[in-house]
């Protein structure tokens, strides 16, 4: 059964097709985000503090740390992002203390955050372009971390599965020249806008269940990317994640401030048997004024 080992200072996660879902939190991010952005900029972390520890609050099981600001009096992300992101990550680690996610598409920023970082982190990201293979694969060998490995090449996102299908198992094929072994590459088959390509949900449904019977690597994904210019966007993503999670995802990088969303993932948790006798459910959705009272009153007394 193919395990994907991640780790903070003390705590291990799994992922795994037996294992619960893994919920990686995503609102460390200042893309698209221009008060963090601008707060990052200025040396203010005081959102990224809160990001941190609501994330958790709420059932984040790791968290994503991107720090690809762009500043107006350095533009240049090679001399920034770098000492941001190591700053970022001492800082996220001093508050909590689950596994991260190194987020950028700088190679010195992912060294950067590999040399401060505690534990076993998940590099994201790699992607099939060659050159990208040949910074990034050996920093994943270097650090004996697992990397993600985004479906597209030197030509860019296809809208064929088949062909992003391809582009991931070239990925691991590169990956074992490399001594990485396949359950450290956790693909991102690339989820489309369900509003501008119809077939959309259906594609990276079957994606997942070949990633998962083909090549036994787990698999991750920008879970809000399906609901992308539409409305009730919550309504789809809480629709999305466990059909995607029936069909073999194991992890998605999301917002677990959105209750309806995180519900969704609790309960596909338990209808996978990934929550034994659905404590966690239980525990989640528990009348807290329920509890009271019986913390109160002890046993509640029969009506005669």
């Amino acid at each position: 059964m193919t395990r994907t080992i991640v780790e903070s200072a003390t705590k291990t996660v799994i992922i795994g097709f037996d294992q619960p879902f893994c919920v990686i939190g995503e609102r460390i991010n200042p893309t698209g985000r221009k008060k963090l952005a601008r707060e990052l900029e200025a040396g203010d972390f005081s959102t990224v503090e809160a990001d941190a520890l609501a994330q958790v609050a709420a059932g984040a099981t790791m968290l994503d740390i991107n720090a690809g600001v762009v500043y107006n009096s350095n533009p240049n992300p090679n001399e920034t992002e770098p000492p941001l992101m190591q700053k970022v990550i001492q800082m996220v680690q001093e508050l909590v203390d689950i596994p991260l996610v190194i987020d950028s598409s700088v190679p010195a920023a992912l060294e950067a955050g590999l040399q401060v970082c505690k534990g076993r982190p998940l590099l994201n990201s790699v992607t099939g372009e060659e050159d990208k293979l040949e910074l990034i694969l050996p920093l994943a060998k270097k650090y004996n971390v697992p990397v993600v490995a985004i479906s597209n090449d030197d030509t860019g996102i296809s809208e064929d599965p088949d062909v992003r299908f391809a582009v991931a198992k070239k990925i691991v094929e590169r990956a074992a020249d490399f001594g990485i072994p396949a359950h450290d590459i956790v693909v991102d088959p690339l989820v489309m806008p369900i509003g501008a390509m119809r077939t959309a949900g259906l594609q990276v449904f079957e994606l997942v269940r070949r990633l998962r019977n083909e090549l036994g690597v787990n698999t991750i994904c920008g879970a809000s990317n399906i609901s992308f210019g539409l409305p009730n966007r919550n309504g789809i993503n809480a629709a999305f994640l466990p059909m995607a999670i029936a069909s073999g995802m194991t992890s998605a990088i999301m917002n677990p401030m959105h209750k309806l969303e995180m519900d969704a993932v609790r309960a596909a948790n338990f209808l996978t048997n990934n929550d034994p006798h659905g404590g966690v459910w239980i525990k989640a959705n528990r009348d807290p004024a329920a509890e009271g009272t019986r913390e109160r009153g002890g046993r509640r007394r029969r009506r005669g």
